[in-house]
């Protein structure tokens, strides 16, 4: 058997081997006896019949592809494990290029390369977060709307009330709506299928009946009745005043939680606020740096690890959508193809799989690792607060597999926190919270780490 090898774009092996006549004849005739029993030659028992009786009833190319079907892929393993030097990452894709000598080319997905660049250059600056005074009493309103009574009016209604109404449209007499006792609180800039409706409502009181005539939306899905106009009958026949409670000590002491008063709670208020701030903030800063790292670093990369990457993300949305396994339940949710949905993702997958390329070298550039004691420490973290459940999740979570994947986020998120600390290390405005920025690695390590898994069968293929 002749081996060759030589290297091609894409982080792939090209292999040819060349195999000995007398090994593929020797394939042919274990072929044929492998086929003699299911043979149905008249005068012979099953398995009975003489190969050349076996070989004209099947024909040669049936009993080749026999023959080829177990020696192609036995020829290729053996010559992978002679040359040690490919580190091969999936299976191959195999051809047959000749028969007579018997030729396979073998293309070998193997070990990325990438080089970093000069990683070290990389900068950016935390912009600050500032909290606006207005977005503290905005969430105080919610919370005084979430305690909020209403109260029977017989006034005219204005905007805030909370009015029960039966409602019929008809466009050139035709019913277009008819609800009954429909309960809506009117509420200003808010979006609404028929602009003007709610103002309509206004200045009227319980018991009346409100005519009026609206203009119906261009984009209304029964195409028969837009741009027409639809006539209103509106029987109002209930109104009701929401009433807000005071921020006072008996609002503060509802809210829970044991705030003293209520400049405790607009603190607690914009801590809150400036933490999710921070949070998406910081995930901007994590996906600039990536970007930066990325566009230093020269990637080379298998389409296969491409195309993993692409399975992997299906699977993820399936799971989210409740479609679990089923690709055909997934597709079907989604309205698209198996094709439309991988050409959709392809890019994102794409970006996903160069940056955790690039960590998972900036990883060992670093000589960042992870030691047993901070999986344990981490074991610990996730199942403080799990309650009963405590017992079940650290079973699952001290599993070989589970300290494996928590080992893998733990060197990805440690990689982000050097990345920040590169990124911030000439101060200036960086310098305002760094260790916020790297309390955001542990979740963007989530978004970013990725491992290859199982590449599909081989593809034994024959040239025409």
């Amino acid at each position: 058997m002749k081996v060759s090898t030589e290297k091609i774009p894409e982080s792939q092996v090209l292999m040819t081997i060349e195999v000995e006549a007398e090994r593929l004849d020797a394939a042919r005739a274990k072929a044929l006896r492998k086929l003699a029993p299911k043979a149905k030659v008249p005068g012979f028992r099953p398995g009975k019949a003489p190969s050349n009786m076996v070989l004209s009833y099947f024909g040669e190319e049936r009993v080749l592809d026999e023959a080829l079907d177990v020696l192609v892929p036995d020829v290729y393993r053996e010559a992978l494990e002679a040359d040690e030097s490919i580190d091969a990452i999936a299976r191959p894709r195999l051809v047959i290029e000749t028969t007579e000598p018997l030729v396979v080319k073998a293309t070998i997905p193997v070990r990325p390369t990438v080089e970093l660049g000069d990683y070290n250059s990389v900068r950016i600056v935390i912009e600050p977060v500032l909290v606006e005074e207005s977005r503290v009493e905005d969430t105080l309103q919610v919370l005084r709307k979430r305690a909020s009574t209403l109260e029977p009016i017989e006034r005219e209604i204005a905007w805030n009330d909370v009015v029960r109404i039966d409602v019929l449209g008809n466009v050139e007499g035709e019913k277009m709506v008819e609800q009954n006792d429909v309960e809506i609180q009117l509420t200003e800039d808010r979006d609404v299928l028929f602009p003007g409706f709610e103002e309509s409502l206004l200045g009227h009181k319980k018991g009346e009946t409100v005519e009026f005539t609206l203009a119906v939306p261009e984009d209304i899905k029964s195409e028969k009745f837009a741009g027409k106009q639809c006539d209103f009958v509106i029987n109002i026949s209930e109104t009701k005043e929401e009433i807000l409670p005071e921020l006072d000590a008996d609002f503060v002491k509802g809210v829970g939680e044991g705030f003293e008063d209520i400049g405790a709670l607009k603190q607690r208020i914009r801590e809150d606020i400036e933490k999710a701030e921070e949070q998406q903030r910081d995930n901007r800063y994590h996906d600039q740096i990536l970007t930066q790292l990325v566009e230093l670093a020269t990637i080379d990369s298998p389409p296969v690890m491409l195309d993993v990457e692409v399975d992997r993300m299906i699977h993820d949305q399936a799971q989210q959508i409740g479609a679990g396994h089923n690709l055909e339940g997934y597709l079907a949710a989604i309205g698209k193809t198996d094709a439309e949905a991988r050409t959709e993702l392809r890019p994102v997958a794409e970006t996903r799989l160069r940056r955790s390329l690039v960590l998972s070298q900036l990883t060992g550039a670093e000589n960042i690792e992870v030691a047993d004691e901070e999986i344990a420490s981490e074991i610990d973290t996730m199942t403080a607060a799990a309650g009963a459940q405590a017992a079940q999740l650290r079973q699952m979570f001290d599993s070989e597999n589970g300290r494996d994947t928590i080992r893998r986020n733990l060197l990805t998120r440690k990689t982000l926190a050097r990345l920040v600390e590169i990124a911030t290390q000439d101060g200036g405005a960086v310098a305002e919270k760094p260790a916020k920025a790297k309390k955001a690695a542990k979740k963007k390590a989530e978004a970013v780490e990725t491992t290859a898994a199982e590449a599909p069968e081989s593809e034994v293929e024959a040239t025409p």
